[in-house]
């Protein structure tokens, strides 16, 4: 007959008794819990190396590279010029840059995730923050590529404006939402001149009219969208439209456009290895400065960041915190904000740099003027 069964502890400490009562006890009960310490030990530091090696849906933003849209001279210049007298520069105007690791097909494991919590200066987000749902990397990357080019082209006819030239640009159809109102009705290629008779001078303006249609006729309003279509000469015709609700809940037309310019002066700027459109507001700066006599900068160090569309109008971008911290690294005293971002500017700002808030190229025209002249003090900033 068997004796009554042990709780294991108690039968732990009696094995360890029986252990003691032999010669040398001491030393082995010493070598066998090292033993176990260290098999522990090194069990913990494999489980740790996998699990930081392990993919996580998140991205990283970190401060990446700042390149002086003034710099280079001749053909190696960033921004080159033909068709119009130019004008010797000094000092920097830096478009800021988000360096971003993870993404579709770029995953991060959590060690790079965990560093990013713990480092001031890198930022982990979830994936969707940042990317579309579903998208590829090629997708991402064609897209940021379109977006850097319509940031470019959209920089040049605002700058040109700015300066006092006139360049017409033309909404082009490019594509037809499936099931939207417009299928059917608008054909790609149809550049839209109206929308309910008020003029359509830009991607922004056609968006506004748009919503100042709605705004008007309730929802389910049907808009009525002057188009040129096939090149034809007699003028614009007009066509019935209902609009749509977009995923915001603002009224669409459920169409893509491109915006075609051609600009009386040629414009080429050449960036390598930088995407989406959040350097067009400082391109337009350069674009400028190098139009007009003078140093708009007075040889200081002015960083900045921004979209703009082709009416001279600042967006907000991403990555703020990142690109202040890359600018006052390279050495910026000054950096020009889309006053939309000044949310995320406050409490955030570097030591040394100080941030003006812009809503128009005028603006950040202006503010840059009065830093070359150290009259900076008084600029907006974010509060």
């Amino acid at each position: 007959m068997s004796g009554p069964e042990l709780p294991v502890e108690h039968a732990g400490e009696q094995a360890e008794e029986h252990l003691g009562e032999r010669p040398g006890g001491a030393a082995a009960r010493a070598s066998s819990r090292a033993v176990a310490a260290l098999v522990c030990g090194a069990v913990s530091v494999a489980l740790v190396s996998l699990v930081a090696l392990v993919p996580v849906p998140f991205a990283v933003e970190s401060p990446g590279p700042v390149r002086d849209v003034l710099s280079g001279e001749g053909d190696a210049r960033l921004i080159s010029i033909s068709g119009a007298q130019t004008y010797p520069t000094s000092g920097s105007l830096d478009l800021t840059t988000v360096r971003v690791s993870g993404g579709p097909g770029r995953q991060v494991d959590l060690g790079l995730q965990v560093r990013a919590w713990l480092d001031g200066g890198s930022t982990a987000l979830p994936e969707a923050a940042l990317f579309p749902p579903g998208a590829s990397e090629e997708q991402v990357d064609a897209s940021n590529a379109a977006a850097f080019l319509s940031s470019q082209q959209a920089a040049v006819v605002a700058a040109l404006t700015e300066l006092g030239y006139d360049v017409p640009v033309r909404v082009v159809v490019t594509g037809l939402a499936e099931g939207s109102g417009a299928a059917g009705v608008l054909r790609e290629g149809d550049v839209i001149t109206s929308v309910d008779g008020a003029p359509v001078e830009g991607a922004t303006s056609l968006r506004d009219a748009v919503q100042a249609a709605a705004a008007s006729g309730g929802g389910g309003a049907v808009v009525r969208v002057g188009v040129v279509r096939d090149g034809q000469r007699a003028g614009p015709e007009t066509v019935e439209v209902p609009l749509g609700t977009g995923d915001d809940g603002s009224a669409v037309l459920g169409v893509l456009v491109r915006e075609d310019a051609d600009p009386p002066v040629d414009v080429q700027i050449a960036v390598d290895q930088i995407g989406g459109p959040s350097a067009g507001m400082v391109f337009a700066l350069g674009v400028v400065d190098l139009l007009t006599p003078g140093e708009m900068t007075g040889g200081r160090t002015v960083a900045g960041t921004g979209t703009i569309d082709s009416a001279g109008r600042v967006g907000t971008i991403g990555g703020i915190q990142q690109k202040l911290l890359g600018a006052r690294a390279a050495g910026a005293t000054a950096f020009l904000a889309p006053a939309g971002n000044c949310g995320e500017v406050v409490g955030n700002v570097p030591e040394g740099l100080q941030v003006v808030a812009v809503s128009t190229l005028a603006e950040a025209r202006a503010a840059v003027e009065a830093v070359g002249r150290g009259e900076a003090e008084g600029l907006p900033g974010c509060s």
